[in-house]
């Protein structure tokens, strides 16, 4: 047997090995089939020896869909860009939420503000200059925010608003769940964009915004808008009612992913009263940061005032106060402690509200809630007016696989 014949044809490729197979197995002595033979055996002791010596075939275009693969040593480790240190990072997402009143737009409006001048943060630290892109979905740029960016100090020729989609001859209303493929070609052209905010940021949801799964699949192109431009994208949003008490992004409006799919989650809130006349300190907190410091804030007060070049308009702005030390939950806690001063304030009328409401018989939990909350009534309050006033909540139903509901109903005149 030719051994040299046997790591010959363990050399060939498939094709050239048929086509010499017979010629092979004569040289070695063996017959086709014994040459088969060999040839493995060679294959599982030499392969790992011969393959370092087989020049790799190029490999084919892919077709179709297909994944990439980054290996980690073809990467470098780079530092986070921050625009305002600690609070606003290019490339990333972040979401402002708090109760109404608290003035989150007029924030986000000064942050605008401060990056198209290039002007100083409330730490005292330096904004680059850039340009602010700003889609509202609420308010009207000409009468409620250009105002507020000209008393911010704003260079408007670094402000740019989000108008219409246009498609030939036709016009709409630009929808952030539809169109940001549009708006990064058009963000693209304009070099040098800073921030871009979304208010509110559910309208970015195609989708049921309860939902994790809905809620990452919307908001991922604005990410990768974000991500691509190197621009900070910052989302408005509210807090969800009867949520007082939990962590403070769990309070946020809608699914737990708003807050999953930020690096940085900011509230706002009322916090304690500061003086005799019931005036109350607003402040700014870091909820959550996956990429810096995820505590402390800045006071704050909105302060209404005329335009100088135009007289009669009247906006309001931010005025930053003192930084502020803790954790947002804790300074949270103590906000809501202030919210319930006006809730007790309120918890009589809430008692005559009950008291009607179920007079004509039980009524039940989810029916007392939808109706307190088109009154006005916090669930807070309604729960205390519910207590104050002795009312028992039973189950009903539920026989044989039925429906289950709780119920409420006023105590009987001997209890």
């Amino acid at each position: 047997m030719s051994i040299a014949a046997v790591m010959t044809a363990a050399r060939l490729n498939q094709d050239d090995y048929h086509d010499n197979r017979l010629r092979l197995a004569a040289e070695a002595g063996l017959s086709p089939e014994g040459l088969d033979h060999e040839v493995q055996c060679v294959l599982r002791v030499a392969l790992p020896h011969l393959v370092t010596h087989v020049p790799k075939p190029a490999s084919p275009e892919p077709l179709g869909e297909w994944v990439s693969m980054i290996r980690g040593s073809d990467l470098t480790p780079q530092p986070i860009e921050w625009i305002w240190p600690g609070w606003l990072a290019s490339g990333k997402v972040h979401i402002l939420g708090g109760a109404p009143g608290t003035g989150k737009t007029t924030i986000s409006l000064s942050l605008a503000a401060t990056i198209s001048s290039g002007g100083a943060w409330p730490d005292g630290t330096q904004s680059p200059k850039g340009k602010a892109v700003i889609w509202s979905g609420e308010d009207d740029p000409s009468d409620t925010l250009i105002p507020r960016l000209k008393l911010s100090g704003a260079n408007l020729d670094n402000i740019y608003f989000v108008g219409n989609v246009h498609h030939g001859h036709d016009r709409r209303s630009f929808d952030p769940a539809l169109d940001t493929d549009s708006l990064l070609q058009q963000l693209m052209d304009m070099n040098d964009v800073r921030l871009l905010i979304v208010d509110p940021i559910v309208s970015a949801i195609a989708g049921d915004s309860h939902k994790n799964a809905e809620v990452r699949r919307s908001l991922q192109p604005l990410a990768d808008l974000a991500a691509s431009l190197r621009c900070a994208l910052l989302g408005i949003t509210h807090f969800s009612k009867g949520t007082t008490g939990r962590e403070p992004v769990e309070r946020l409006t809608g699914s737990l992913a708003f807050g999953a799919l930020a690096r940085i989650v900011m509230v706002a809130a009322k916090h304690q009263e500061i003086n005799g006349e019931g005036d109350n300190q607003r402040v700014l907190l870091r909820a959550k940061s996956n990429i810096g410091p995820d505590k402390g804030g800045f006071a704050y007060e909105l302060v209404q005032s005329e335009i100088r070049e135009h007289p009669g308009v009247v906006a309001s702005c931010v005025q930053w106060k003192e930084p502020i030390d803790g954790s947002a939950r804790d300074l949270l806690r103590e906000a809501d402690d202030v919210s319930d001063d006006i809730e007790r304030a309120c918890l009589p009328d809430a008692k005559l509200f009950l008291q009607d409401l179920l007079s004509d018989g039980p009524k039940s939990a989810k029916d007392i809630r939808k109706d307190a909350d088109g009154a006005g009534y916090s669930w807070a309050t309604i729960r205390r007016a519910q207590q104050k006033l002795g009312i028992k909540a039973r189950k009903e139903g539920g026989h044989f696989g039925g429906y289950q509901k709780w119920v409420w109903a006023l105590p009987a005149p001997d209890d």
